[in-house]
């Protein structure tokens, strides 16, 4: 096997844990070239490419998309992706992969490959459909092999990777990318990849959307200068490999996975140019943002990453997270406060200490909040949290999480809540809320005395109203139904 790798003025240097160069930015056009002066000038497809390449566009919009929505890359390479045998429905279907935790399988023979990659993931939630280009799933990986010979493209969607355990060098059709803990990243549909474990065993989580792509959210009066910065998002630059050996090349389509044979490395592409690119993203540079006086804002102000819905002003997910921070706010309920919300949440512990507690939630783990449905802190949370001094404090040190803020309601799946996946599952004890105090009823008499102040009925005077409308004997619809009920009768 040949391989090469672009070089530039204006790529990255390369590092002690990370050996690839990338470009900067998020969104741009970005041109690649591995060998020099091998992309075309003023056009995309010449009659003939230098060194005999093929051209070849993937495109990931529609053809009539507004300018700005349009995402593609030309890539020129050694052989067309065309170039491949029969496909037919692999034998790495989900009923056959090893379960969560991380297996402990070494490296696997010649005569048995370990869980790679693909292998190694399981569905956990999702809703919608990819053939209709709506929804999206969550799901966690396990691998304890690379992927030797065989690549991965996902035609179903976006894919957002979260490296949990131990980092995943990935080669792309567009280059490489080395995605360490504490870093995300995403690889458009369409665009073929395979994953090498340096470190060893891995686990980590994926969201992957149908339909859509990742884009920063809207800053608003934030202005220009906060959140996610678009200069730290790195994507690879062009390397390419000489390889005829066979290679399965394993597609994933409506939910179902199929593989092909082909003679050749897929990763072969000399040259590109387009914003269809794969990034990655370190999360601790995220700018945090929070209120500095009093109350709490939404967390979308913790938004890296936004998918949009076909409804107008939603969006199909928001990705957020939360890492160290000043809290300062005087006055102000601090912990999250008791809410239901239209999104489901989902949410992931990357590294450190989880800081709700109402749950349990350790590293590689996830949580789920349903849409619609209450959730907050414990009521020891609250009291402490309602009666200690306030003075600025450090949270989330040492601590990267996450969360799948998505607006549209998840079915978790077989697997998650009656399968392998169940034997990880915590669920909330009914009664860790039974000691919640109505503090209300503390106060009677000052809320005498001030209803009294107010010239409005007393505590007593109002217990009786609502036993009469529980019976129907007050005045307006219901008052007027009983004497039409009692007209009738008689």
């Amino acid at each position: 096997m040949l391989g090469a790798t672009a070089t530039s003025a204006y790529t990255t240097e390369p590092t002690g844990t990370d050996p690839h160069r990338y470009q900067t930015g998020f969104g741009n056009r970005f041109a690649s070239e591995a060998i020099p002066n091998v992309l075309p000038s003023g056009r995309n497809v010449p009659q003939k490419v230098k060194y005999d390449l093929y051209s070849e566009q993937l495109n990931g919009s529609s053809f009539i998309a507004p300018r700005q929505m349009i995402q593609h890359v030309w890539m020129y390479r050694i052989r067309p992706s065309v170039a491949h045998g029969d496909v037919s429905p692999s034998t790495a279907n989900p009923h056959a992969w090893d379960p969560f935790p991380i297996s402990s399988e070494p490296e696997a023979s010649s005569s048995e490959r370990g869980i790679d990659f693909v292998d190694g993931i399981r569905t956990v939630a999702g809703q919608g459909d990819p053939t209709l280009r709506e929804g999206l799933a969550i799901h966690i990986y396990t691998a304890n092999t690379s992927m030797t010979n065989r690549a991965f493209c996902n035609n179903d969607g976006d894919l957002l990777i979260l490296p949990q355990e131990g980092r995943l060098n990935i080669q792309t059709e567009l280059g490489w990318m080395m995605v360490r803990p504490g870093e995300l990243v995403v690889i458009q549909a369409g665009i073929r990849f395979r994953v090498l474990l340096p470190d060893g065993p891995v686990r980590g989580y994926i969201q992957e959307i149908f339909g859509a792509h990742y884009d920063l959210p809207e800053l608003g009066p934030v202005g220009s200068n906060g959140m996610a910065l678009p200069r730290d998002f790195e994507s690879p630059v062009a390397s390419f490999d000489v390889d005829d050996s066979a290679w399965d090349i394993i597609y994933k389509l409506a939910g179902t996975l199929h593989v092909c044979r082909q003679n050749h490395s897929p990763f072969d592409v000399v040259a590109w140019h387009g914003n269809l690119v794969p990034y990655k993203y370190a999360i601790e540079k995220f700018v945090n943002m929070t209120n500095v006086e009093k109350d709490q804002a939404d967390p979308t102000i913790y938004c890296v990453l936004t998918a949009k819905s076909k409804t107008p002003g939603v969006s199909l997910t928001d990705f957020l997270v939360f890492t160290p921070k000043w809290i300062t706010t005087s006055d102000t309920f601090r912990p999250p406060y008791y809410h239901r919300n239209m999104s489901t949440e989902m949410m992931g512990l990357i590294y450190g200490q989880y800081g709700g507690s109402s749950h349990v939630l350790e590293p590689g783990g996830l949580s789920y909040e349903a849409s619609y449905m209450p959730h907050g802190e414990t009521y020891e949370t609250w009291k402490d949290a309602t009666t200690r001094d306030l003075e600025p404090i450090r949270i989330c040190e040492d601590t990267m999480a996450f969360m799948f803020h998505i607006s549209v309601p998840m079915f978790l799946t077989k697997w998650a809540m009656r399968g392998e996946g169940a034997k990880s599952l915590h669920p909330t004890a009914p009664s860790q809320w039974d000691d919640v105090k109505a503090h209300f009823l503390d106060h009677l008499d000052d809320i005498e005395a001030d209803l009294s102040a107010a010239g409005l009925p007393g505590l007593a005077a109002r217990k009786t109203t609502v036993h009469s409308r529980e019976n129907g004997e007050h005045e307006g619809v219901n008052g007027n139904l009983k004497r039409r009920r009692t007209d009738a009768t008689a």
